[in-house]
């Protein structure tokens, strides 16, 4: 699928702005899609929007279809009456890094008000969202209610480690669901309704974003935690043993990133089971996202063609081995249900001429990395002005140091002419020559992290692959959105032809 000649900027809703400890579906959301209005922007992406599992990654959730109540904007729930002006204006981090998300904290500031607009909810019995409440309910009970029965269990138990839940529920049976569904239903309820909030508040900011011409860009991990609903309710689906303990897990061999690997740890997949059912699992997984995006990232597409299978023992993914993925078949699954796929192929990493086959097959564009260009002189696939127009390009993403990172601590080349000064020598700052040399290549597509838009170094990378702890907390300032920065970006953009 093709896509406009366009641009956009990569920014978390973890990383906006806001008074209670990180971003939020509310006000300056808002200001940022009328920046990116401003800035003559047509793309917003963003990473996966669901509840994190451990260590704030949202590439690691206790659900696949589910969004992070924490993201749910407790200013438009004072709008929808179900809570009072005064109860939120009294919030205050005790210390607040308007740089940093603090994720602990957000949630000890919102989760009581988050309780308090659902007693409001239950309270008012003839509350005007109770239809559509409702019909949120009917429409998406595939996938919510197990949710909401896991998120229940998660609380009851103290852990999201579903195995060691009571037997009655890591077996699932019909009578033990439905004695904990009755036990714990007001709990149930209450995760069922946050659900609910995050939609209408998620759909509410999509609407106003797309009447901007603005298309919303998301993410989908290719594989789900462990510790999720969807492990827990699917348990055929993933390679598991009798206790529900993972035998095989998700990672990648020794690459850039990592000398020993990464051991991710996610169950793999049993695709033979998967293909009996006709991939019904993930077209329901498209079918929800689609609905939440205009446009859709699958990270770690070549696990489609080949995937590194580990040993759920092993400490590191060296002792891992590659094994045949399902290719195009559950993608031509998700196409004969719901029609033609607007999705991007992450294709970086150890790619091989098989996975470039199947992305081509499958017609979905890849994504080409300025960073990834200059590290050998023999190979120029990743620099600008080899980018094919069916393709989506970047001067970096979540996972790479910010391009002034990378930038300050690259070493030219010993001998030869450094390629680097193909893309640089004229007056303006490097991050903004670098900017200019992925917007004016020929992909359709082109997209800067905020933290590269604002020449940024190292201490605003989102992540750093293989630590467990201190990703995912950059936060950008709202003062620097500022007019002259969106009408430069403008002009670019202009220029360039997006």
């Amino acid at each position: 699928m093709h896509f406009p000649r366009s641009s956009g900027i990569l920014l978390p809703v973890t990383s906006l702005p806001g008074p209670h400890g990180i971003g939020d579906l509310g006000a300056s959301a808002y200001a940022f899609v009328e920046f990116l209005q401003a800035a003559g922007q047509r793309i917003w992406q963003i990473l996966p929007l669901g509840p994190p599992a451990q260590g704030n990654s949202p590439y690691s959730c206790i659900s696949a279809f589910a969004g992070n109540p924490l993201l749910i904007s407790l200013s438009q729930l004072v709008d929808d009456g179900l809570l009072a002006a005064a109860d939120v204006a009294a919030l205050k981090l005790d210390a607040d890094d308007p740089s940093n998300a603090d994720y602990e904290a957000a949630a000890a500031l919102k989760e009581p008000l988050l309780q308090q607009a659902y007693a409001s909810f239950c309270q008012a019995g003839d509350s005007p969202l109770r239809p559509a409440y409702q019909q949120f309910c009917r429409q998406q009970a595939d996938w919510l209610d197990d949710y909401a029965r896991y998120e229940a269990c998660l609380n009851e138990f103290g852990t999201a480690d579903w195995t060691r839940w009571p037997n009655e529920l890591v077996q699932r049976s019909p009578e033990g669901l439905a004695a904990w569904d009755d036990r714990l239903a007001e709990r149930i309820e209450r995760a069922k309704f946050l659900q609910f909030v995050f939609d209408q508040q998620w759909t509410r900011l999509k609407r106003y974003a797309n009447e901007r011409q603005i298309r919303m860009y998301g993410d989908m991990p290719i594989f789900v935690a462990h510790q999720s609903a969807d492990v827990w309710a699917h348990q055929d689906l993933f390679s598991l043993d009798e206790h529900g303990r993972p035998t095989l897990v998700a990672g990648v061999p020794p690459d850039y990133f990592s000398k020993t690997g990464q051991r991710w740890g996610n169950p793999l997949y049993r695709w033979d089971v998967l293909e009996a059912t006709d991939y019904a699992w993930w077209t329901a997984r498209f079918r929800v996202a689609l609905e939440q995006f205009d446009l859709l990232r699958v990270d770690h597409f070549r696990g489609f063609e080949s995937y590194w299978e580990i040993p759920a023992e092993a400490r590191t993914a060296v002792e891992g081995r590659w094994q045949p993925g399902p290719g195009a078949k559950p993608f031509d699954a998700a196409r004969r249900a719901l029609g033609e796929l607007p999705i991007i192929a992450e294709d970086l990493g150890m790619i091989t001429e098989e996975v470039h086959q199947l992305r081509e097959q499958l017609g979905f564009p890849g994504m080409r990395v300025l960073q990834f260009g200059f590290d050998s002189l023999d190979d120029d696939f990743h620099r600008p002005h080899q980018y094919p127009q069916h393709s989506v390009a970047y001067t970096g993403t979540h996972d790479n140091e910010t391009i002034m990172g990378w930038y300050r601590k690259r070493k030219p080349p010993a001998t030869g002419v450094d390629p680097m000064t193909h893309y640089l020598g004229g007056d303006q700052p490097v991050h903004w020559q670098l900017i200019a040399a992925v917007w004016e290549s020929k992909s359709d597509t082109a997209i800067v992290p905020m933290q590269d838009l604002l020449g940024l170094g190292n201490e605003a990378r989102m992540n750093l692959p293989g630590k467990a702890k201190g990703n995912w907390q950059w936060r950008v300032e709202a003062s620097t959105w500022t007019a002259d920065l969106a009408a430069q970006l403008k002009q670019l953009t202009s220029k360039s032809g997006r």
